[in-house]
C-alpha cells in the first residue's frame, strides 16, 4: 500500500477517529514507537477533521516517498491541486529542517510521481502550537510553491489561500493515487534506505532500467545460493552504462544477503576512499536513527562499528590479509569499480612504501582472488565494472582480473558475465577475445545494466559530454538542445555562478563547487584544490556547517566526487585541459610553470576526469571559466578563452 489510509475528505471527516487510528496502527512498521506515534496521529486526525470539513477532495495518510525511504504525513487533493502537509505536533516554531522536509516531499512528488508532473503542489508545514503563520504565494516555474507555514487553527485558511491563487497548471488526474512512481535516489539516499530495510524496488524507478537492475541483483543472489548449496566458487562481472546503478546493485546484494541469511557476512569493497567515507558516515546516521526508532540508545562509536563490516576500503581490506593463513570473514565480496584495481607495478609500489614488503609480484586482482580462494567451502566475488572512469595511473582494467583467473589455482571457479564485457568502453585498449575464449565464461545478459537511472532531468547529458570532449560540435549542439529540463550554462563570473546555485536549490537539494585536482591556478579565484576536504562533512553536513558543500568555501575534486553526486554544481575549469586549434591540450602545473602531458594514457586520464566532473550534477550545472590575467604568465587569458569558445560552440548558453 502506498498510503496507510486513504479516503474522500468528507468520508474521512465522518469516520470515527478510533477507526482511522486503527487503520493507521495496523499498517505501522515500528511497533516499539506505537504509543508515541499513536498520540501524534490522534492529534493530527482531530485537527484535520476540524479543519477540512468544508472541503471536497481526497486525503492520504502516511503517503510513501520511496526515494527518501520516508512517508509524508498527509497528501490532500483539493480542486485538482496537491497539498503536502507535514505535521509537527507540539512544536511552537517553524524549524528550518522541518521546512526543508515539507519542501523535499513536494519536490519528490513533482519530479518522480507521474500523477504530479503537471500539477501545482503546495507544501504546508503545520507546527501545531506556533503563534505566527506565513502563507506563501511564491511559485516556481515547475509548479512547486514555496512552503506555507501555519498552526493547527489556521490550516483551513492556509489551504483556502492556496486555492485562491491563480494557476496555469493542469488539475490532477482521477487516478492520482495509483500513478506510477519512478524515483532516482542518489547513492547516499539509496544506501541509507537499503540499510534501513527498504527493498531496492521501493527506492528505484519501475521502468525498464529498474527492472534490469532488479534482474541483475536477483541473478547474482541465485548464483550465491547455488554456490553455497553446491560448494562452488564463482565470480560475476557486472558491466553497466554510466549511472545505471552498479554501486546500487552491489549495495543491494549486501543488503539482501543480510536480510535472507545466505551468509553471515558480505562486504562491499571500494578503492574509492571518499565514497567509502561518505557512505559509512551516512549509514552511521541511519544506524543511529533506526536504533532510536527501536528504542535503543546507541553511541556514535557503536553505530560506526556496526556499519564498518558492510563497506570497506579495498586497500585496507587487502592489507588485512597479507598473511597467507588469514581467511576473510566474508564469503561474498563485491568489488566496486573493479576495473580500477592496481597493476603489478602500482601494487608493488604500495607494498614497498606503505607495508615495507619488497618484491610483491602480484596484481591487485590476483592477490584479492587468492585471498577469497582461501575459503575451503564456497565463496562468490562480484566485480562491478564501469566505463570511461579511469582517472589514475596504474589501473589494470578487466584484463587484470581475467589474467588472474587464467591461473590454474582458479581452474574450479565459475565465471559469469555478459557479452558487453568485450565492449571498448569497459576494456579500452584491451583485446579480451582470446583470454575469454580460454576461460569459457557463462554468458548471462542479466549481468549488464543497460539503462541509466542517475539523472531524472538529463538522460542525454552523458552523450552531450561525450561529444563535447570529442570536439563533435554538430552532435554536441543536437544533444544540448535535448537538455531542455537540465540547466547547463557557462559564466566568466564566479560570484554569478554561486548565486545561480543558491537561487535554484530548494529544500535540502545539495550544491557545491567542484574542480580538477590539477586546477592549481584557480587559487587566485579563491578555489584551493590542494586544501584537504573532509568529504563526509562536504556531502552530508547541513547548510549551517562551513565544512559542507553548501558553504561554497571548500572545493571537491574528481577524486572526491567520483561515484557520488550533487543536485546542483559549479564546475571551475582551469587551464590543465585547454583548447588550441580545435583539440585538447593537456597540462600539468609544476612549480611555476605549466608543462605538457604527452603520453596518450595520461591524456585520457585528463579527459576522463573532466568527464566525471561534467556528470556529477543531477539537476543542473554551471561552468565557471576564469578570465585569466594578462600580467600572470600562468593565467594568461588565451589559456581560458579557447575553453570558453569551445563550450559556446557546443551550444552552452552564457549567463
Amino acid at each position: 500500500m502506498r498510503s496507510y489510509y486513504e479516503n474522500s475528505i468528507q468520508a474521512f471527516c465522518n469516520d470515527s477517529p478510533e477507526h482511522v487510528l486503527g487503520r493507521l496502527a495496523s499498517r505501522h512498521e515500528h511497533k516499539s514507537l506505537e504509543e508515541l506515534q499513536r498520540n501524534a496521529w490522534v492529534k493530527q486526525i482531530l485537527i484535520l477533521q476540524s479543519e477540512l470539513k468544508n472541503l471536497q477532495g481526497s486525503i492520504y495518510f502516511e503517503f510513501s516517498i520511496p526515494r527518501m525511504g520516508k512517508r509524508a504525513d498527509n497528501i490532500l487533493i483539493v480542486d485538482g491541486r496537491v497539498f503536502v502537509i507535514e505535521f509537527k505536533v507540539g512544536e511552537y516554531s517553524y524549524k528550518s529542517h522541518d521546512i526543508e522536509q515539507a519542501t523535499d516531499y513536494a519536490l519528490d512528488l513533482k519530479n518522480f510521481h507521474s500523477g504530479s508532473h503537471n500539477c501545482i503542489i503546495f507544501p504546508i508545514l503545520v507546527a501545531t502550537e506556533a503563534n505566527e503563520t506565513r502563507f506563501n504565494s511564491q511559485l516556481s516555474e515547475d509548479g512547486v510553491c514555496a512552503p506555507t507555514l501555519t498552526n493547527s487553527e489556521k490550516l483551513e485558511d492556509a489551504i483556502q489561500f492556496c486555492l485562491d491563487l491563480p494557476s496555469k497548471y493542469a488539475p490532477t488526474r482521477p487516478d492520482w493515487g495509483e500513478a506510477g512512481y519512478k524515483p532516482t535516489p542518489t547513492i547516499i539516499e539509496a544506501s541509507q534506505a537499503l540499510y534501513e530495510g527498504h527493498d531496492v524496488k521501493e527506492i528505484s524507478r519501475s521502468d525498464a532500467g529498474a527492472i534490469n537492475l532488479q534482474a541483475t541483483s536477483d541473478r547474482i543472489i541465485e548464483i550465491i545460493k547455488d554456490a553455497k548449496k553446491n560448494h562452488k566458487k564463482a565470480i560475476c562481472f557486472v558491466t553497466g552504462v554510466p549511472g545505471a546503478g552498479k554501486t546500487l546493485a552491489g549495495l543491494n546484494i549486501v543488503n539482501q544477503v543480510k536480510k535472507i541469511n545466505i551468509s553471515k557476512h558480505a562486504v562491499f569493497l571500494s578503492g574509492n576512499a571518499p565514497l567509502v567515507t561518505v557512505l559509512r558516515k551516512a549509514l552511521t546516521e541511519s544506524e543511529l536513527r533506526t536504533s532510536k526508532i527501536r528504542g535503543e540508545k546507541v553511541k556514535k562509536s557503536v553505530a560506526e562499528r556496526r556499519v564498518h563490516p558492510f563497506i570497506q576500503n579495498i586497500h585496507h581490506y587487502r592489507s588485512e590479509y597479507i598473511l597467507p593463513e588469514a581467511v576473510p570473514n566474508e564469503q561474498i565480496a563485491i568489488f566496486d569499480e573493479a576495473q580500477r584495481a592496481w597493476d603489478m607495478q602500482q601494487t608493488n609500489k604500495f607494498m614497498k612504501n606503505k607495508k615495507n614488503i619488497e618484491n610483491f609480484n602480484k596484481t591487485e586482482p590476483k592477490f584479492l582472488m587468492e585471498v577469497m580462494n582461501r575459503h575451503k567451502d564456497w565463496c562468490v566475488v562480484v566485480c562491478l565494472i564501469g566505463g570511461g572512469q579511469e582517472i589514475h595511473t596504474g589501473e589494470v582494467g578487466i584484463k587484470g582480473w581475467l589474467k588472474a583467473l587464467s591461473d590454474d589455482t582458479f581452474a574450479n571457479w565459475e565465471i559469469h558475465c555478459s557479452e558487453a564485457i568485450k565492449n571498448k568502453e569497459y576494456s579500452p585498449h584491451q583485446d579480451l577475445e582470446e583470454i575469454l575464449k580460454s576461460l569459457s565464461p557463462s554468458n548471462d545478459k542479466c549481468l549488464h545494466l543497460k539503462s541509466s537511472l542517475r539523472s531524472f532531468r538529463a538522460e542525454n547529458l552523458s552523450k552531450f559530454v561525450h561529444y563535447l570532449l570529442d570536439f563533435n560540435l554538430l552532435k554536441a549542439n543536437t544533444e544540448y538542445a535535448k537538455l531542455n529540463e537540465y540547466p547547463l550554462v557557462v559564466t566568466r563570473d564566479l560570484s554569478k555562478a554561486k548565486q545561480w546555485l543558491k537561487e535554484r536549490a530548494r529544500g535540502s537539494e545539495r550544491y557545491g563547487i567542484i574542480a580538477s585536482a590539477g586546477g592549481l591556478r584557480l587559487k587566485p579565484e579563491g578555489i584551493f584544490v590542494k586544501s584537504p576536504t573532509d568529504v563526509g562533512h562536504w556531502f552530508l553536513s547541513a547548510k549551517n556547517d562551513v565544512r559542507s558543500s553548501f558553504a561554497l568555501e571548500e572545493v571537491a575534486t574528481e577524486f572526491d566526487v567520483q561515484g557520488l553526486e550533487l543536485d546542483w554544481a559549479c564546475l571551475a575549469w582551469d587551464a590543465d585541459l585547454r583548447v588550441k586549434d580545435s583539440r585538447w591540450v593537456h597540462k600539468n602545473f609544476n612549480g611555476t610553470k605549466w608543462k605538457n602531458v604527452n603520453k596518450n594514457e595520461a591524456q585520457n586520464y585528463f579527459e576522463n576526469k573532466y568527464r566525471v566532473l561534467l556528470t556529477r550534477a543531477r539537476q543542473g550545472l554551471i561552468i565557471f571559466i576564469p578570465s585569466g590575467d594578462p600580467n600572470d604568465e600562468t593565467r594568461l587569458p588565451e589559456f581560458y578563452d579557447g575553453i570558453y569558445r569551445h563550450l559556446k560552440n557546443c551550444g552552452i548558453k552564457e549567463i
